[in-house]
């Protein structure tokens, strides 16, 4: 494989070409006219307007992003996260087309692409189950009758949803029916599938995913868990691993449920399997996601491994070079996503300037973006400015780096996740480990941000006052002194 069509944009698509250069592979960039000036385009060996900004008109269209790869002599095409990663169809175009598509076959996209099929295929292997309906509900008659035999709470879900999409909480069966047609109507808009089924509402729960990684010959391996259980909407926000609640046995069991969740739908190249787990550290087969995450990094940083490089050699159709018994977790590392959104406000996107932009350095800190300063944030796709990872022997080193990268990191133009996310990071319940998916519920009100901000704004004041006094006490010193004293506060500051 000599050249790559990366059919995305921003920092993953970046990341993808950074990988592809340390392996000797050029790379071709399509870019929307919003996107003209990113990184990631002057990153690659070749680059490609393929239209306007929106992503129905740049991004999504699978059969210019193939006629461009075809022209240029591309080998393989790597979809990254998002847009048409999960696209069964463009997966299949890509293959008839003569290219290679570096991800899992159609196939496997559709077994795992729609929940309902994908707990019928883990059910094979005896997959723990969230109790709830064999299939589609077809009515809301029937749904009222699984209802009161799963008992409420219970959960109706799109089958074919996301993001947390056509997803809604029923706590008693006189709001089934309102709280039912909802989540239809949710479905079909979001995905224009109305399918829905239902399942009982784990109270609690951590949202705990498996990295598994498959070869063409057959062999599959998990590669230990990332904890999920930080997120706003349904989203996550901030990911670590390992989990600080599993313990070996759990992390084995979860680890070959996910391989079989793998082997039932034949996967090829990097998926996660992703879990519930409930206070009584019982786990749940939840989704499968059939394509690189956001969050991958902390599995690299804690195996060592380039999940980019092992995807493409996967589609070269090279056999993974370790087994199981090779792969050992070293150190901890989190993520946290730094998102163009307001925490005050409810997370709502906050567009504009990146007046200011400099990211942290150091040991164990790696910052995966695709923004540089003076740039705008586009208002045509999700708001995240980066990824800002953190490396240490332990979860405490990992957590202490993690809030000395945020301090480091400076931001202006527009209103960030940062506050958040170290808000997060000096909690109680997450340093101790026990937190759940509903830490916001919880623990976090907006007005929180802002006592921070005022602690920051009086200690500022109090240096600047001290400093004042210190200027006027010198006044009444001799020249040599002066000089003196204020290399001394040169130095100091």
């Amino acid at each position: 494989m000599n050249k790559i069509l990366v059919a995305n944009r921003g920092e993953i698509a970046l990341r993808v070409m950074r990988s592809c250069r340390e392996m000797g592979i050029k790379t071709v960039a399509v870019y929307s006219e919003a996107d003209r000036n990113a990184p990631f385009v002057k990153y690659a060996d070749e680059a490609v307007c393929i239209g306007p900004p929106p992503s129905n008109q740049s991004y999504l269209l699978g059969d210019k992003i193939i006629d461009v790869s075809l022209q240029l002599n591309v080998d393989g095409i790597h979809p990254g996260y998002g847009f048409l990663s999960e696209n069964a169809d463009f997966a299949d175009k890509v293959k008839k087309a003569g290219l290679v598509f570096i991800g899992p076959s159609p196939e496997a996209m559709r077994i795992m692409g729609d929940k309902l099929s994908a707990k019928a295929a883990a059910k094979k292997y005896k997959i723990p189950m969230v109790p709830g309906s064999e299939g589609a509900i077809s009515s809301v008659k029937e749904g009222k009758e699984v209802a009161i035999a799963t008992g409420f709470p219970i959960l109706i879900k799109a089958s074919a949803g996301g993001g947390g999409k056509g997803m809604r909480i029923v706590e008693n069966i006189e709001e089934f029916e309102e709280q039912m047609k909802l989540a239809v109507s949710e479905a079909t808009s979001a995905f224009g599938d109305g399918s829905v089924f239902i399942e009982r509402y784990v109270a609690g729960p951590r949202h705990i995913e498996i990295q598994i990684l498959g070869d063409t010959h057959g062999n599959i391996v998990y590669l230990f868990e990332r904890e999920c259980s930080i997120q706003r909407r349904h989203q996550k926000v901030i990911e670590e691993a390992p989990s600080s609640v599993l313990t070996p046995e759990i992390r084995k069991a979860m680890g070959e449920c996910a391989v079989n969740v793998g082997k039932a739908c034949d996967y090829v190249g990097a998926g996660t399997v992703e879990f519930l787990l409930d206070e009584n550290k019982n786990f749940y087969f939840l989704e499968m996601n059939t394509r690189l995450q956001v969050e991958h990094p902390v599995t690299e940083m804690i195996t060592g491994m380039d999940l980019v490089k092992e995807q493409i050699k996967v589609a070269r159709g090279e056999k993974l070079s370790f087994k199981q018994s090779d792969l050992k977790i070293h150190g901890h590392s989190l993520e946290v996503r730094v998102y163009a959104e307001d925490p005050t406000n409810n997370f709502l996107p906050d567009i504009g300037k990146l007046v200011t932009y400099r990211r942290p350095q150091g040991l164990g800190v790696r910052v995966d973006d695709g923004f540089e300063e003076g740039m705008d944030i586009p208002i045509y796709y999700d708001p995240m400015i980066s990824k800002l990872i953190s490396f240490g022997k332990d979860r405490e080193e990992a957590i202490n780096r993690m809030i000395r990268a945020i301090d480091d990191y400076k931001i202006i133009g527009v209103e960030t996740t940062l506050p958040f996310c170290k808000f997060v990071l000096k909690h109680e319940a997450f340093t101790s480990g026990n937190f759940d998916t509903h830490f916001i519920n919880h623990y976090f009100k907006p007005e929180m941000l802002n006592v921070d901000n005022d602690d920051e704004g009086e200690i500022a004041a109090l240096f600047a006052a001290r400093l004042m006094g210190e200027n006027t006490a010198s006044l009444s010193v001799n020249q040599a002194e002066q000089q003196e004293i204020s290399r001394w506060k040169t130095n100091r500051l």
